[in-house]
Order: C-alpha cells, then sequence, then structure tokens
C-alpha cells in the first residue's frame, strides 16, 4: 500500500512517500480501506519532534490520525463490525497513521460512520469532536447555562466545540477576525470577539470555563473573564504532573512537567480556578454519540480544503499556515461515496 511516513525528526520535509505492507491485524482490530484522512496541528507538530518527549516514534512511521472508510477484514474478537461496514475512528497515539490506502483500527476506537455524511466530512470530524467531548463533559462538566469561552471560533477546534458547548446548552463566547464573525455566529457562538480590535478582558465577564486552545499567553491573560469556581481545560499545555501520571511517567518528567504548569496553575487559584492539560484519547462509544449528534444535524461538519493524497504534505502546509476555517481533509484515491 502506499502511506506517507516520517523517516526521521525535523519537520514536514522530513515526510515522504512509501510502498509498505497492508498491516497485520490483531484479533480486537480491523482493517480498513481509507477513503479520506482528516488533518489535525498536531500531524505537523509530531515531525518536528514536538511531542517526542510524550509519544516516542519507533521510525519511519505513517502519520495521520484521524480516519473515514470501509472494513475490509476483522480480527477474530471483534464484534460491532463486519467487512463492508463505514467508520470512522482516531487512531492517534496508536502505532500506526491514516495517511495510507489502510489502516489497522482498534475496534474500541471506531464508530459506524453517520449515513448522512460522506467519507471527507466524517474524516474531519473524529479529534476534533472527540477532545470538544473529552474536553466540555468529562473535564469541564458543562452545566446548561454555564459560560464557556473556546477562542479562535473559525479554527478546526473551534467550530466544533461551539456547536457541542450549544448542544450542552452552554453560552458560547469566542474570538475570531471580523471575516469570520458570521461564520462563528452560524454555529452558535453567542459572544464574539474581534481579536484584532478587542482585547478579550475587555468585553467577556463572568465564565465558568475556557477551553485552550491558542498558544503563547494568551491563556493566561484570558483568566481575567474568569468567576470562582471555574475550569480551564488547555489542548495547547503546559502539560501539568496529572497527565504524567496517566501516562505513567517517570519521576524526572513528573517534576519537569509540574514545573512547567506551576505558573498557569498558581495563576488559576488566583482566580479560584482549576487547571488542567488535556490529551486527547480515541474512544470509539464517544464518537457513536457524537455520530449521533451529526445523522440528526444537531452537529455539522465544516471543511475548508481538500487535498487530494498525492498532495498530503502540501495539506499539512497549509494547515500550518493557521488560516484554515474549518478542517483540512485528505482524499484518498477511490470513490468518494457514502456507501
Amino acid at each position: 500500500m502506499k502511506a506517507l511516513i516520517l523517516k526521521s525528526y525535523g519537520g514536514l520535509d522530513k515526510l515522504a512517500f512509501a510502498e509498505l505492507p497492508r498491516p497485520a491485524i490483531k484479533p480486537d482490530e480491523m482493517l480498513v480501506q481509507v477513503h479520506a484522512a482528516g488533518l489535525n496541528p498536531i500531524d505537523y507538530m509530531i515531525p518536528k519532534g514536538m511531542f517526542k518527549p510524550i509519544m516516542p516514534l519507533q521510525l519511519p512511521h505513517v502519520v495521520g490520525s484521524d480516519l473515514a472508510g470501509v472494513v475490509v477484514e476483522t480480527g477474530s474478537r471483534v464484534t460491532r463490525f463486519k467487512p463492508g461496514d463505514a467508520v470512522f475512528a482516531s487512531i492517534f497515539d496508536l502505532p500506526g497513521g491514516s495517511l495510507a490506502e489502510f489502516a489497522a483500527v482498534p475496534e474500541s476506537a471506531a464508530a459506524h460512520k453517520p449515513a448522512n455524511l460522506d467519507f471527507i466530512q466524517a474524516a474531519s470530524i473524529p479529534m476534533v469532536g472527540l477532545t470538544s467531548w473529552q474536553a466540555l463533559q468529562e473535564r469541564m462538566q458543562l452545566q446548561r447555562g454555564q459560560k464557556v469561552f473556546i477562542p479562535a471560533g473559525s479554527g478546526g477546534i473551534g467550530t466544533f466545540a461551539i456547536q457541542l458547548a450549544k448542544h450542552f446548552g452552554a453560552t458560547v463566547g469566542t474570538t475570531t477576525s471580523s471575516g469570520n464573525v458570521a461564520l462563528v455566529r452560524t454555529l452558535g457562538a453567542d459572544e464574539v470577539v474581534d481579536y484584532k480590535k478587542y482585547e478579550v478582558e475587555q468585553v467577556l465577564r463572568d465564565y465558568d470555563a475556557i477551553l485552550g486552545t491558542l498558544r503563547g499567553d494568551a491563556l493566561e491573560t484570558s483568566l481575567a473573564i474568569l468567576r470562582p469556581g471555574s475550569k480551564i481545560v488547555s489542548l495547547i499545555g503546559p502539560p501539568d504532573a496529572a497527565f504524567a501520571r496517566a501516562r505513567g511517567m517517570n519521576f524526572a518528567m513528573k517534576i519537569i512537567f509540574s514545573l512547567l504548569s506551576a505558573k498557569i496553575i498558581r495563576r488559576a487559584r488566583q482566580r479560584d480556578a482549576d487547571y488542567s492539560f488535556l490529551f486527547v484519547r480515541p474512544d470509539g462509544r464517544q464518537l457513536a454519540e457524537i455520530g449521533a449528534l451529526l445523522a440528526a444535524e444537531r452537529i455539522r461538519p465544516v471543511i475548508d480544503q481538500v487535498f487530494a493524497f498525492e498532495q498530503a504534505k502540501e495539506g499539512l502546509a497549509y494547515l500550518e499556515q493557521g488560516r484554515a476555517k474549518g478542517k483540512v481533509v485528505v482524499r484518498m484515491g477511490v470513490s468518494p461515496s457514502k456507501n
């Protein structure tokens, strides 16, 4: 099969197409013919070595996390799927990757593709959907009537998280440029700050939660909008000691992450707020719940551009520019049928 692999750390120029054997599946896995693969920022960060201390890879490594495709073979322990089923999944932080003609997918990571979505739309969902679900429901335990700040509302995470927060009954504040105000409002954003004109703390007040999606000091400066007892869930770090413990890291890494997160934790406590770092995990059951919302059209995919498989590196480079409105997806060389 054809696959996009990372040969050595250093950046996108270290990615190359290669011919590899189809993955051999374990008893609890399925072999999926990939019809489309969704791209996420971590897919261009990993080749740079940014996550090497957290998730060291055995190189060469097939890159990519999200996929939608058709099951062609199932392991002996697989019970929820059969050959011919259309599925979508995140295989992030697992041995294989999605930017390949075939991928080994654990049954536990997959869900049936919503019938009303094509493969490109479905492939855009897994990581942003699971990240939003795990942040808003598990960590924040977001309640109806609460206020959550989701910056960068027109990005991949933002376009999904805004819709999910509204489904949970929350009031949503976000930031975007003036050209994207209409888009985020159609997704349900209640308070929209044009970041080129205003600072967040000048406009927003008394928020119950913040989803940290931007690098730099944006998270710290936004703490001023929080009310006492609020929650901060960061997707971009710094990692904390709880994360190191959850991954079974050694004592030295626990100390390092404690030091890295000490400032933001201290600043959060000054606002009587709780800080945590979230590293998304694959979860087919949660993805099935998300799929039900998509099937009912309570949430819709937002896709910026679609690249051919041969242009996957260009797709990653485009995503890295930070200008995408919604998701960037790679179409594989198979039929884009919904079935």
